[in-house]
Protein backbone atom coordinates (compact mmCIF):
# COMPACT_ATOMS: atom_id res chain seq x y z
CA UNK A 1 0.00 0.00 0.00
CA UNK A 2 3.10 2.52 -0.14
CA UNK A 3 2.06 3.71 -3.14
CA UNK A 4 -1.53 4.05 -3.24
CA UNK A 5 -4.44 5.39 -1.42
CA UNK A 6 -7.33 3.17 0.64
CA UNK A 7 -10.47 5.37 -0.27
CA UNK A 8 -13.11 4.87 1.47
CA UNK A 9 -16.87 6.23 0.73
CA UNK A 10 -19.42 5.92 3.86
CA UNK A 11 -23.02 6.83 3.27
CA UNK A 12 -25.90 6.53 6.39
CA UNK A 13 -27.15 3.50 4.52
CA UNK A 14 -23.72 1.86 4.67
CA UNK A 15 -20.53 1.48 3.09
CA UNK A 16 -20.83 2.37 -0.74
CA UNK A 17 -16.91 1.70 -1.83
CA UNK A 18 -13.49 0.32 -0.06
CA UNK A 19 -10.43 -0.02 -2.49
CA UNK A 20 -6.68 0.66 -2.93
CA UNK A 21 -6.49 3.33 -5.20
CA UNK A 22 -4.10 5.20 -7.09
CA UNK A 23 -5.35 8.92 -7.41
CA UNK A 24 -8.11 10.56 -5.90
CA UNK A 25 -10.34 13.69 -6.91
CA UNK A 26 -13.15 15.27 -5.74
CA UNK A 27 -15.32 18.69 -5.52
CA UNK A 28 -15.03 20.11 -2.48
CA UNK A 29 -16.67 23.20 -1.68
CA UNK A 30 -13.32 25.90 -2.19
CA UNK A 31 -13.04 24.29 -5.54
CA UNK A 32 -11.72 20.38 -7.05
CA UNK A 33 -8.97 19.05 -5.25
CA UNK A 34 -6.91 16.07 -6.40
CA UNK A 35 -5.10 14.04 -3.95
CA UNK A 36 -1.56 10.97 -4.27
CA UNK A 37 -0.34 9.30 -2.01
CA UNK A 38 1.59 10.84 0.66
CA UNK A 39 -0.56 14.14 0.66
CA UNK A 40 -0.73 16.52 3.65
CA UNK A 41 -3.46 16.15 5.21
CA UNK A 42 -6.82 18.51 5.73
CA UNK A 43 -10.63 18.19 5.87
CA UNK A 44 -12.94 19.47 3.26
CA UNK A 45 -16.59 20.00 2.84
CA UNK A 46 -17.89 18.29 -0.54
CA UNK A 47 -20.46 20.05 -3.46
CA UNK A 48 -22.28 17.94 -5.18
CA UNK A 49 -20.50 16.36 -7.50
CA UNK A 50 -18.27 13.14 -8.91
CA UNK A 51 -15.52 11.49 -7.11
CA UNK A 52 -12.82 10.11 -9.56
CA UNK A 53 -10.84 7.45 -8.92
CA UNK A 54 -7.85 5.92 -10.40
CA UNK A 55 -6.23 2.34 -10.41
CA UNK A 56 -3.90 1.13 -12.69
CA UNK A 57 -5.04 2.64 -16.04
CA UNK A 58 -8.40 2.82 -15.23
CA UNK A 59 -11.04 5.35 -14.44
CA UNK A 60 -14.28 5.11 -12.27
CA UNK A 61 -16.77 7.36 -10.90
CA UNK A 62 -18.74 8.13 -8.39
CA UNK A 63 -21.77 10.10 -7.72
CA UNK A 64 -21.96 11.88 -4.26
CA UNK A 65 -24.19 14.47 -2.82
CA UNK A 66 -22.49 17.09 -0.47
CA UNK A 67 -20.65 15.60 3.03
CA UNK A 68 -16.88 15.92 4.00
CA UNK A 69 -13.78 14.64 2.78
CA UNK A 70 -10.92 13.40 5.15
CA UNK A 71 -7.54 13.29 3.86
CA UNK A 72 -4.39 11.61 5.53
CA UNK A 73 -1.20 11.05 3.30
CA UNK A 74 -2.36 6.97 2.99
CA UNK A 75 -6.07 7.20 2.97
CA UNK A 76 -8.84 9.03 1.82
CA UNK A 77 -12.18 9.19 3.72
CA UNK A 78 -15.45 10.31 2.22
CA UNK A 79 -18.53 11.00 4.34
CA UNK A 80 -21.74 11.42 1.94
CA UNK A 81 -25.43 12.44 1.78
CA UNK A 82 -25.55 9.93 -0.65
CA UNK A 83 -23.41 8.45 -3.43
CA UNK A 84 -23.99 6.01 -6.06
CA UNK A 85 -21.16 4.18 -8.27
CA UNK A 86 -21.34 4.96 -12.08
CA UNK A 87 -23.17 1.39 -12.73
CA UNK A 88 -25.59 1.85 -9.90
CA UNK A 89 -27.03 5.06 -11.87
CA UNK A 90 -30.56 4.54 -13.57
CA UNK A 91 -29.93 7.18 -16.56
CA UNK A 92 -33.85 7.28 -17.19
CA UNK A 93 -35.10 7.72 -13.50
CA UNK A 94 -31.97 10.33 -13.83
CA UNK A 95 -33.42 12.47 -16.85
CA UNK A 96 -36.88 12.52 -15.32
CA UNK A 97 -35.54 13.83 -12.06
CA UNK A 98 -33.57 16.25 -14.79
CA UNK A 99 -37.20 16.70 -16.15
CA UNK A 100 -38.76 18.12 -13.05
CA UNK A 101 -36.40 20.14 -11.88
CA UNK A 102 -35.92 22.35 -15.14
CA UNK A 103 -39.94 22.53 -15.28
CA UNK A 104 -40.06 23.46 -11.44
CA UNK A 105 -37.44 26.14 -12.22
CA UNK A 106 -39.26 27.35 -15.03
CA UNK A 107 -42.05 28.51 -12.33
CA UNK A 108 -39.78 30.06 -10.17
CA UNK A 109 -42.19 31.65 -8.11
CA UNK A 110 -43.43 28.92 -6.90
CA UNK A 111 -40.79 26.69 -6.01
CA UNK A 112 -37.97 26.48 -3.19
CA UNK A 113 -35.07 27.69 -5.72
CA UNK A 114 -32.67 26.33 -3.78
CA UNK A 115 -34.05 22.63 -3.67
CA UNK A 116 -34.85 23.15 -7.41
CA UNK A 117 -31.44 24.07 -8.33
CA UNK A 118 -29.81 21.06 -6.17
CA UNK A 119 -32.17 18.82 -7.95
CA UNK A 120 -31.17 19.66 -11.31
CA UNK A 121 -27.25 19.44 -10.20
CA UNK A 122 -27.82 16.02 -8.64
CA UNK A 123 -29.63 14.88 -12.07
CA UNK A 124 -26.87 16.53 -14.18
CA UNK A 125 -23.76 14.95 -12.46
CA UNK A 126 -25.75 11.66 -12.65
CA UNK A 127 -26.52 11.86 -16.04
CA UNK A 128 -22.71 12.78 -16.84
CA UNK A 129 -21.21 9.79 -14.83
CA UNK A 130 -23.73 7.22 -15.91
CA UNK A 131 -22.46 8.55 -19.74
CA UNK A 132 -18.94 8.36 -18.86
CA UNK A 133 -19.09 4.57 -18.76
CA UNK A 134 -20.03 4.11 -22.42
CA UNK A 135 -17.70 2.76 -24.57
CA UNK A 136 -16.26 5.87 -27.11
Amino acid sequence: MENNLKLDIVTPHGLVLSEEVDEVAATGTEGEFGVLPGHVPFITTLRIGMVVLRKGGNTEYVFVSSGYAEVSPDKVVILADSAEKSEGIDVERAKAAMKRAEERLRKAEEIDFARATASLERATIRIQIAESRKPR
